[in-house]
């Protein structure tokens, strides 16, 4: 019988002076070999719990009400801060959410990794060198010696990911803490990070505590699960259990509200509906022959946007030195008035890219898009403007896309003064009630709003201007699963009373075949795979879609 790593006993904490409680009555425990997975939303107290459980959160502003935190029989809490800090990176270690903010961008990575060992091992700099690229090897980076010899930023995002649990594995902790670590990944990446880190939990036998919003996910990777939301457990119990028979209508909705793989429902049920704060959503299915239908029907219309052979092309260094890299390389393909089109791939295969030429935000090497039967390129800034009008993008990240200084009335208005729309005050109001939200959000700012909330001001600020054609550049990829259903419905609803063609960036196939009428796959540049959507996704021709299909939770 395994050992108990990690218990938590009746865990209420929080912060500030208020007494305000951000976990109540939390209980759970973690065997030794065992993965426990922590599911919840955004605000649910998954992270809170896990840095208690670390000492990681500073007292005050924190404070502990009661419960026990125990780590192999003995108390956390009794620890003083010199014991708990031994503690810390040698017998548990955490992998963070976001390792680009982990990691320090002045340092290489096997440094800061090497770094760990020193301060917890009795080691030579040369052992320790040598140990660091071993532990490299073992969480499969390609390139051992070069990824020690890299700062964070020469990395990709899964990369930095494998260096973050290189580090966290190091001293061979008995517990390890991984808090979303694939949230914003690739699938394949994903996949990838996900057997890493179950291939490690055996070969150490170590206690995996994963915290997760996505419960495709944890049926890749747990063995326990327990369920959070707004602070309490409302469920716990072995994965299979859970998944398949769950009985709290918090859970039933978050594993309802994921687009399905094998259907088309006309709107995403959401956790709301499930928890009866909303009415039932249309739970009818779009049938394969309905979709085909409507997809003829489009492409007897003469094409919104027409693309051949466009190219971006980066050119660094000069004689010997020179490096040519192709962004994107003879892209071709057409996109009909009222359509979905996906754009699936992994980052770097060149999505964002040929959505920035597309709109003129960088200009091609070469090749031609023609919008509304204009060439794109050949606009001069008046017609540019006006096209401006017309196409918009809602970005991946919406805090960063916002002002923080600017409230969101500013923020819309700004936009439909420059393009010269009459009572743009009047507009603002009515884009609050068309995205879902109470007209005094208007006097707010960004900070004041959750991620959902603010994605949905960000295809506000899209709307602003009555575009036909909007590119939607990862816009749910950060979203908790449940809010991901809301900004797809909104979407889907915004499209169907205004008539909007869409291009849907995701590396999600999932939610770009629910989302897209056809989909393109594109792979380091170049169109890999492209045709209708349902037809694509499950009779693949090519060995790469079908590699995205296979990495795809749960599948």
């Amino acid at each position: 019988m395994n050992k108990v790593a990690l218990n938590i006993e009746h865990l209420s904490a929080g912060f500030g002076e208020n007494d305000q409680l951000a976990i109540q009555d939390i209980s759970f425990q973690v065997d030794h070999g065992q993965c426990l997975a922590v599911v919840g939303e955004s605000g649910s107290g998954k992270s809170v719990t896990s840095l208690h459980a670390m000492g990681l959160l500073p007292m005050p502003p924190a404070f502990i009400r009661e419960g026990k935190i125990q780590f192999d029989g003995q108390s956390v809490l009794d620890l003083d801060l010199e014991e708990r800090r031994k503690l810390r990176g040698k017998s548990m270690a955490m992998v963070f959410q976001e390792p680009m903010s982990s990691l320090n961008p002045v340092l290489k990575c096997g440094f800061q990794v090497e770094e760990m060992l020193s301060e917890h091992e009795e080691i030579s700099k040369k052992e320790a060198q040598e140990k660091v690229l071993k532990l490299f090897a073992q969480v499969k980076l390609p390139d051992p010696k070069r990824a020690f010899d890299s700062y964070p930023h020469e990395l990709s995002g899964g990369q930095k990911q494998r260096v973050m649990i290189a580090m966290a594995i190091a001293c061979k902790p008995a517990l390890l803490i991984a808090d979303e670590p694939t949230t914003a990944l690739d699938v394949t990446v994903q996949k990838e990070i996900i057997l890493l880190l179950k291939d490690l939990q055996q070969h150490h036998n170590m206690a995996l505590l994963f915290i997760t919003h996505d419960l495709g996910v944890v049926a890749e990777i747990a063995d326990q699960v327990v369920v959070m939301r707004k602070g309490q457990v409302v469920e716990q119990g072995d994965v299979q259990t859970i998944l398949s028979n769950p009985t709290h209508p918090y859970t039933r909705g978050l594993i309802a509200c994921r687009p399905p793989w094998d259907s088309r429902p006309h709107r995403l049920p959401t956790v709301q509906q499930f928890l009866g704060e909303v009415p039932p959503v249309d739970a009818t299915l779009t049938s394969a022959h309905d979709r085909l239908r409507m997809l003829n029907s489009m492409q007897q219309k003469t094409p919104l946007l027409e693309v051949d052979g466009l190219t971006k092309t980066y050119i660094s260094g000069k004689g010997k030195g020179k490096h040519v890299v192709h962004a994107i390389k003879d892209v071709t393909f057409n996109v009909f008035p009222g359509e979905t089109l996906g754009l699936v791939g992994e980052s770097g295969c060149g999505k964002t890219t040929l959505s920035r030429c597309l709109l003129r935000l960088i200009e091609p090497t070469q090749g031609s898009a023609h919008f509304d039967g204009e060439s794109i390129a050949n606009m001069d800034s008046a017609k540019l403007r006006s096209f401006r009008k017309s196409a918009q993008l809602i970005f991946q990240d919406p805090f960063a896309s916002l002002n923080p200084r600017m409230t969101i009335e500013n923020a819309l208005m700004e936009v439909m003064r420059v393009h010269g729309i009459d009572q743009p005050k009047k507009r603002a109001l009515e884009l609050m009630d068309e995205v879902g939200l109470p007209a005094d959000s208007l006097q707010r700012y960004p900070h004041e709003f959750s991620g959902g909330q603010r994605q949905r001001i960000v295809i506000a600020r899209a709307l602003a201007l009555r575009p036909k054609f909007i590119i939607c550049d990862e816009s749910v990829s950060a979203l908790d699963v449940s809010v991901q259903a809301q900004v797809l419905n909104l979407l889907n609803d915004l499209k169907e009373k205004y008539g909007l063609t869409y291009i849907f960036i995701s590396h999600d196939l999932s939610v770009v075949r629910y989302m897209s009428d056809r989909i393109l796959v594109m792979n380091q540049g170049l169109v890999e795979e492209f045709g209708e959507a349902d037809k694509l996704c499950t009779t693949p021709q090519s060995a790469y879609t079908k590699k995205l299909i296979n990495s795809i939770p749960g599948h």
